[in-house]
Order: C-alpha cells, then sequence, then structure tokens
C-alpha cells in the first residue's frame, strides 16, 4: 500500500477500544496513522492488526498528561510528514473508579481533568496550525452522556467531559468559516476497560463492541462531512 500521499490522521487513545478500532478502519481506507496512547504493549499489538491489514502506524507512547510533550510529538508530525489531516481526541480517564464528588481524591481529578480536557486543549492548540492547512481538515472528540443531566459519583469525570464539550463548541464557533470542521461522538455504553472499570459487575455481552461505533468516526472524518459542531450519538 503506496501511503506517500495518503492522509495523516493522529488517534489519542489508540492503544484498546474505540481508539484501536478507529485505527484498523482507517488504516484498512490507506490512511497515514500516529498512534498514541501510554500502552507500548497495546500500541504494538494495534500496529500488527495494521500491519496485517497491509498499512503502518507511527506509535507514539506517551502521558498525555505532560501536555509539553504534546506540543512536541505534534511538531514531530509536521517535521516527518508535513502535514496533519485529522485528530481524533479519543483518551480518557475515570481517574481509578467513581466516588462521591466530596470524596475524589485530588491527584484523582487533577489526572481526569488533565486528560479528559487539558491535553486536548494542548492538542487543539498545537494541531490547529496543521488542520487548517490541510485541504479538508477534521477534528474529533469522544464525549459522553455523563456531560449532561445528574450523574451521581460522576462528578469528576462529567465535569471533565463538559468541560470538553464546550470547550471543542467554542472552537468550532471560532474556525466555523475554514475548511475544518470540528465534532464529537457520544459512543453511549460500549464495551470498554472504561467502562468494566466503572461498572465492573456488569455483563460486556450485553454492550454494543467497539467496533460498532467506528462508522461514526469515519463518516465525521470524512473530506464529504459538512456537520460541523454537533455531537453524533451512536444509537
Amino acid at each position: 500500500m503506496n501511503l506517500d500521499n495518503a492522509p495523516v490522521i493522529l488517534i489519542t487513545g489508540a492503544s484498546r477500544g474505540i481508539g484501536a478500532e478507529v485505527a484498523v478502519a482507517l488504516a484498512s481506507l490507506g490512511h497515514q496513522l500516529v498512534l498514541v496512547a501510554r500502552d507500548k504493549g497495546g500500541l504494538e499489538a494495534v500496529d500488527d492488526r495494521i500491519a496485517a491489514a497491509g498499512s503502518k502506524a507511527t506509535l507514539v507512547p506517551l502521558d498525555l498528561k505532560h501536555g509539553d510533550d504534546i506540543d512536541r510529538m505534534v511538531e514531530g508530525i509536521f517535521n516527518r510528514f508535513g502535514r496533519l489531516d485529522g485528530l481524533v481526541g479519543n483518551a480518557a480517564s475515570l481517574g481509578g473508579g467513581l466516588y462521591p464528588v466530596g470524596h475524589i481524591p485530588y491527584d484523582r481529578l487533577a489526572e481526569i481533568v488533565a486528560v479528559n480536557l487539558a491535553a486536548n486543549w494542548r492538542l487543539i492548540r498545537a494541531c490547529e496550525p496543521l488542520l487548517r492547512a490541510a485541504p479538508a481538515g477534521r477534528a474529533v472528540f469522544t464525549t459522553c452522556v455523563e456531560a449532561g443531566g445528574v450523574r451521581p459519583f460522576y462528578g469528576a469525570y462529567a465535569a471533565s467531559k463538559a468541560g470538553l464539550e464546550a470547550l471543542v463548541r467554542a472552537w468550532a464557533g471560532e474556525v466555523e468559516k475554514t475548511s475544518l470542521r470540528v465534532n464529537m461522538v457520544d459512543p453511549g455504553p460500549v464495551a470498554t476497560e472504561l467502562r468494566a472499570l466503572a461498572f465492573p459487575g456488569e455483563d460486556r455481552s450485553q454492550l454494543p463492541k467497539p467496533a460498532q461505533v467506528v462508522p461514526l468516526f469515519l463518516d465525521l472524518l470524512s473530506g464529504d462531512c459538512r456537520r460541523h459542531g454537533q455531537v453524533l450519538r451512536f444509537g
């Protein structure tokens, strides 16, 4: 597969779950991929699947809490590829579990905000010039239903996702008159490790699989996509 002029897509949280399935699907379409996650072994497992599909990816083992590393990574993408066509902000942290608001450990709160909100701000700031310069720049972020309504024990996670939605909507408004399209996906309950952490006794066999959500991401990353500033909900 010749990838010399293929679109370059950056995916965070790419070592498992939804991020991994989006990566494999994009690889099958001939995209160049930059895959980011803390779990190096997980990234390598996804890379094996991509190689089996006849494509290849650039793996970046990175803790998104370290914001300066995000800036260096995006600079490296430009130096290597000279372009960035898509961003999938999918990584998320539950901070180890669910807590009543008054009992959230500060270090867990800091981690949740750093990964779910601040890291995406750093990605937006670093990637925007490249995405604006792309023929059809696309950005997609993973949100969740917990961002709205009353969600007991989800306080920190819900607050971080509500903040992400506000941030992304503001950015979408700022770039509305450009060719860059910015949207979000709410996959709902899906059989991921993050979901299992929140609901350890749940029967995961009754939940949708991560691969079932992939078409929503592919639609929003397509050069034909005209949606902007929206949340697409699975199911």
